[in-house]
């Protein structure tokens, strides 16, 4: 559910970051994105408290808060997932009586995964908006 919050909001991002400004409604967006304007909303609410975009009530109420070369995609994976759950589950492992493995494997496991989601946040702190918006304009 993260990762499909993290690309509609990516979405919203670059379309404020091509389109003029008060061009970019919920209704506009939603329409590029293939979702309901309310879920665009509901988005667009998280990414003004992370500080990405501003919104104005009214039609085309929203911009991106700092430039697109200072909003890194690390900023925006962050402001779409929910604080204490993992992007990788993991399996809880036996309830009782378990043996050593059974008891081992959740612990060793989540280490791996954590790790992992770490190298993916670093590789997105690595890249910005305007680097993605380049590669739209491109293609």
């Amino acid at each position: 559910m993260v990762a499909t919050r993290f690309a509609v909001a990516i979405h919203i991002l670059l379309l404020l970051a091509t389109e003029p400004g008060g061009q970019a409604t919920s209704g506009r967006i939603a329409g590029s994105v293939g979702t309901n304007p309310v879920v665009i909303r509901r988005l667009a609410g998280q990414l003004a408290r992370a500080g990405l975009l501003r919104v104005r009530r009214g039609p085309g109420g929203a911009e991106l808060a700092r430039p697109p070369e200072e909003i890194t995609l690390a900023e925006v994976w962050m402001a779409m997932r929910r604080p204490g759950l993992p992007l990788l589950p993991n399996h809880p492992g036996p309830r009782m009586n378990g043996d050593a493995l059974g008891r081992a494997v959740p612990g060793l496991l989540r280490g791996v995964l954590d790790d992992a989601e770490r190298a993916m946040e670093d590789h997105l702190s690595g890249v910005t908006l305007r680097e993605l918006h380049a590669r739209v304009v491109e293609a």
